[in-house]
C-alpha cells in the first residue's frame, strides 16, 4: 500500500467531530504561542504573582484572581478562535473532552492552567520563583571538557555527540 493510499484510508475513519476538534486545537496552539497572548499572560502574572506562596493550604485571595484569569483568557481565545472559525462555540467544543488524550503534552498542560486550579497556581508558583531568582538552575549540572580530535588550547567548532553539541573551550 503506498503513502497515499494509507493516507486516504486513515482519513476515511476520521469524523467531522475529530476534523472540527484537530483544527480548535491547531487555533488554540496558534493563540497560545502568539506574542499577544504570551503578554496578556504575563501581565496578569506580574499584577498578581506575590500573592501567591509555595504552601499546602491556599489563601481566600487565589479564587477571585483564578477566576478573573479564567474570564480574562476564555474571553481573549474565543475572540481569537471566533476571528478563525465563524460561528465557534466554546460549548460545543468543551463537550469533545473524550479528545483529550490526543492533545499534546506542553498545550494540554498549558488549557489546564484555564481550568485547573492547581496547575494555575503551579504556574503562578514558577512565575514568581523565576522572578525572584529562584527558577531551575541547571549549571551545576553542566561540565566542559576537552573532546577528542581538538585542541583544548583554543575554541573548537561545535561536534555533535549523541544528540548533544559539545564544544571545548579554552583553558
Amino acid at each position: 500500500m503506498d503513502a497515499l493510499e494509507e493516507e486516504s484510508f486513515a482519513l476515511s475513519f476520521s469524523s467531522a467531530s475529530d476534523a472540527e476538534f484537530d483544527a480548535v486545537v491547531g487555533y488554540l496552539e496558534d493563540i497560545i504561542m502568539d506574542d499577544e497572548f504570551q503578554l496578556l499572560q504575563r501581565n496578569f502574572m506580574d499584577k498578581y504573582y506575590l500573592e501567591f506562596e509555595d504552601t499546602e493550604e491556599n489563601k481566600l485571595t487565589y479564587t477571585p484572581i483564578f477566576n478573573e484569569y479564567i474570564s480574562l483568557v476564555e474571553k481573549y481565545m474565543e475572540e481569537q478562535l471566533l476571528e478563525q472559525i465563524p460561528g465557534f462555540s466554546m460549548a460545543a467544543f468543551t463537550t469533545l473532552q473524550h479528545h483529550k488524550d490526543e492533545v499534546a503534552g506542553d498545550i494540554f498542560n498549558r488549557l489546564l492552567t484555564f481550568t485547573d486550579f492547581l496547575a494555575f497556581k503551579e504556574m503562578f508558583l514558577d512565575y514568581k520563583a523565576e522572578k525572584e531568582g529562584q527558577g531551575l538552575d541547571l549549571s551545576s549540572g553542566l561540565v566542559v571538557t576537552c573532546l577528542p580530535r581538538t585542541t583544548c588550547g583554543t575554541r573548537s567548532y561545535l561536534q555533535p555527540m549523541n544528540g548533544i553539541i559539545l564544544m571545548s573551550l579554552a583553558q
